[in-house]
Parts: structure tokens; C-alpha cells; sequence
């Protein structure tokens, strides 16, 4: 999210791991808009294999995993954001929401006073 010159990203780590962050919540959004992980790759312009390891390295880093594979033949096709998934994808959205509130204090204010608008260039 930018607040003005800032920026924030939240990232939840698992070990070396990145257990959550602003595109993982993205895509467990599109899963559930999608109803697959490819549509939801397609949806979010990322690859299915790239869409897929972000799902594995999620559901390795959550007790139950976040996302279950529907296999079968009929309807039962896809991908579901399990209901740990989506209270997992709610907190993080709350933390989010809570961090917003950063622009408001006074370290911000004191930071934003000595950034300048572009980086100086090269000379």
C-alpha cells in the first residue's frame, strides 16, 4: 500500500520462507474470485507455475494449508481457499489496514521531512 513517498509491505516469514505478503494475499483473492489457481494466475498475469509455487510455498508454511486442490472429474474441479485461508487472508488484510495508520505518527512526519522527491542522479 503507498501512503504518499511511503510505502508499506507486510511479510510474514516462515523460517527463510515467505509465508504472506501483499501478492500471496492477492492471489488467495483470485482463488477464491477464480475458482483455480491457473484463473487465478491468469487473472493476477503470472504463469500457472508461478501462481502454483506461491500456493505450495503458502500451504507449506500453514497448519492446515490455505489452499486445497479440488481433483476430480465433474464439477468438483480447481482450487478452494480453505477456511484457514481465508482467516489467514482477513488478518493479514487487518494488518494491513492497522499499518495504514503509521501516516498518522509522528515518525512518519519526521522521515517524510528529509526525503527528497527523486534520488539524486549519478554525476
Amino acid at each position: 500500500m503507498k501512503l504518499g513517498p511511503l510505502w508499506l509491505k507486510i511479510q510474514i516469514a516462515c523460517g527463510d520462507a515467505l509465508a504472506m505478503g501483499p501478492g500471496k494475499a492477492d492471489l488467495l483473492e483470485a482463488i477464491i474470485t477464480e475458482g483455480s489457481i491457473s484463473g487465478a494466475g491468469r487473472a493476477l498475469g503470472m504463469s500457472y507455475r508461478r501462481a502454483w509455487l506461491l500456493v505450495d510455498e503458502m500451504n507449506r508454511c500453514f497448519d492446515p494449508v490455505l489452499v486445497e486442490t479440488l481433483k476430480g472429474g465433474g464439477r468438483e474441479r480447481g482450487a478452494k481457499v480453505s477456511a484457514t485461508g481465508l482467516e489467514v487472508l482477513e488478518a493479514y488484510r487487518e494488518m494491513e489496514r492497522d499499518a495504514i495508520k503509521v501516516a498518522d505518527r509522528a515518525g512518519y512526519a519526521r522521515l517524510s521531512a528529509h526525503l527528497r522527491a527523486v534520488p539524486l542522479t549519478d554525476a
